[in-house]
Parts: C-alpha cells; sequence; structure tokens
C-alpha cells in the first residue's frame, strides 16, 4: 500500500482511493463520449451517401452536321448511384437540355442512352 500511496503522491494530497474513483468517473465519462462519437459517425457516414459524391462529364458530337464536341453529359450521383442525368445537345438550331432521373444506376422514367450511361459509369470510377 505505500509502494501505490508514494505513485500517488503529489496528486494534491488525495488518498489512493479517492485517485482510483476518479480514474473510473472519468473512464465512464470517456466510454460514453466514445460511445455519442460512433453514433454521430455512423449517421453522417449514414446521411452522407444521401450527398453527390459522384460527377461524370462525357463530351460528344451528336450530329454529323455541327463540329466539335459541345454537347455534353452531366451525371450527378450519391453513394448509391442514385440522382440526375443532364444531357446538353448542341445543334446548329439550338441547344436542347434534357435530366433524367437515375435511382441504383438506371434510369427510373426514362431509358439511358449509351452516353448517358458512359457518363454514370465514369462517375462511379471517380
Amino acid at each position: 500500500m505505500r509502494h501505490y500511496n508514494r505513485l500517488a503522491k503529489g496528486v494534491s494530497e488525495k488518498s489512493l482511493r479517492t485517485v482510483l474513483d476518479e480514474l473510473l468517473k472519468d473512464m465512464d465519462v470517456n466510454k460514453k463520449d466514445i460511445d455519442y462519437l460512433k453514433e454521430y459517425s455512423a449517421r453522417i457516414e449514414k446521411d452522407g451517401l444521401l450527398h453527390i459524391q459522384k460527377v461524370g462529364l462525357i463530351r460528344f458530337n451528336p450530329f454529323k452536321d455541327t463540329g466539335g464536341d459541345q454537347s455534353f453529359i452531366l451525371s450527378l450521383v450519391d453513394g448509391k448511384d442514385t440522382g440526375v442525368v443532364i444531357s446538353g445537345l448542341y445543334s446548329r438550331s439550338g441547344t436542347r437540355w434534357y435530366a433524367k432521373r437515375v435511382i441504383n444506376g438506371k434510369g427510373v422514367d426514362y431509358e439511358l442512352s449509351e452516353e448517358e450511361k458512359k457518363s454514370l459509369k465514369e462517375a462511379s470510377a471517380s
């Protein structure tokens, strides 16, 4: 006991029992804090899957009468490949815009074109 008292000497004149009790209380508080942080981290990770995480951009020329790759497809999807694919098709008469909803990497209301699938694939690779 003398050895342990010597170890605890200088701890504001507290007894070893008091020091050990405080350490156990601190350990309980730390355990609760760690459990809270684990729960908080899991919640953030789950919520993070719903944010845009993957972006794919493909430029191409869909028409023979226009020069350059002025048309594009932009894929914006979350961690579960759910989001939107936006297409901008440039022609001499103007630019047309299209948007398609995507869930789990597949078009919801409309079938995805090969270029749109390629853009989603590029987004998944990033």
